[in-house]
């Protein structure tokens, strides 16, 4: 199983659908679909069915930023799996570190979404990652073992659905970033959990978040454990978002 590096383009509460398509206009022009990678699209919920229509046939695909477990009802202001699927999602975002900190989701309420996008046909992107007191206080790593318990109790099959995202919170839309190191020793360890609970060792996928842009996007793409990036603020630029998306990856 080869697997592909994943590229993902997260745009939180940013590109109404005018702005996306223009985005898109200025973007498509240079992209050139490439089989060792995939490209995704994370827009605002308005904006998830424009950007559908304007990467149609590009091998790009598009997702969620979060959604609701339960399929329909009334739960106002909430984006349903189906309601997604309908739109042309493909994926959706869970455990996004603003979803945990900011919303105070837990991780019983992420666990739920995640089964709720695997039922519904897509795939989940699963966030999970510490705050600045966690990794100083060196807990790290029982901080995102604790969030992957979330998957517990799915099958296999389910794993191999769904993509990991290592976050480290302190990292994100500050300009620090996690070292490749310091990345790498958590995508070990998340990698090894996921085996452990049935996941193909071979098709376990990881990203990195946290402040990527194109000056640091290959080093850290160069670390074996690294199988793509979750891009913030660097994805709301067509220029900067090529330049990343272009970078060679051994």
């Amino acid at each position: 199983m080869t697997k592909r590096v994943v590229f993902a383009a997260n745009w939180k509460m940013h590109m109404g659908p005018e702005g996306a398509g223009a985005f898109c206009d200025v973007f498509l022009k240079q992209f050139e679909a490439r089989d060792d990678r995939e490209v995704w699209f994370f827009p605002p919920a308005v904006t998830l069915p424009t950007v559908v229509a304007r990467v149609k046939g590009t091998g790009i695909l598009v997702g969620a930023q979060n959604v609701f477990w339960e399929p329909k009802g009334a739960f106002t202001g909430e984006l349903s799996v189906p309601l997604t699927r309908e739109a042309g999602g493909a994926a959706a975002l869970i455990g996004h570190s603003e979803r945990r900190h900011v919303f105070s989701e837990s991780i019983e309420e992420t666990g739920r979404k995640v089964r709720a996008v695997l039922d519904g046909g897509l795939a989940p992107v699963f966030c999970v990652g510490e705050q600045l007191a966690e990794r100083e206080s060196g807990n790290t790593i029982k901080v995102v073992v604790d969030q992957l318990g979330a998957l517990n109790g799915l099958s296999s099959e389910d794993l191999d659905r769904t993509i990991i995202a290592y976050e480290p919170v302190w990292a994100i839309g500050t300009g620090k970033t996690a070292t490749p190191r310091d990345a790498s020793e958590v995508h070990t360890a998340i990698r090894a959990w996921m085996i452990q609970h049935g996941a193909d060792d071979k098709g376990v996928r990881v990203l990195y978040g946290g402040s990527v842009k194109p000056a640091n996007a290959e080093v850290l793409l160069a670390e074996a454990e690294i199988d793509g990036v979750l891009v913030g603020g660097a994805s709301l630029d067509p220029e900067s978002w090529q330049k990343i998306v272009s970078v060679e990856v051994n």
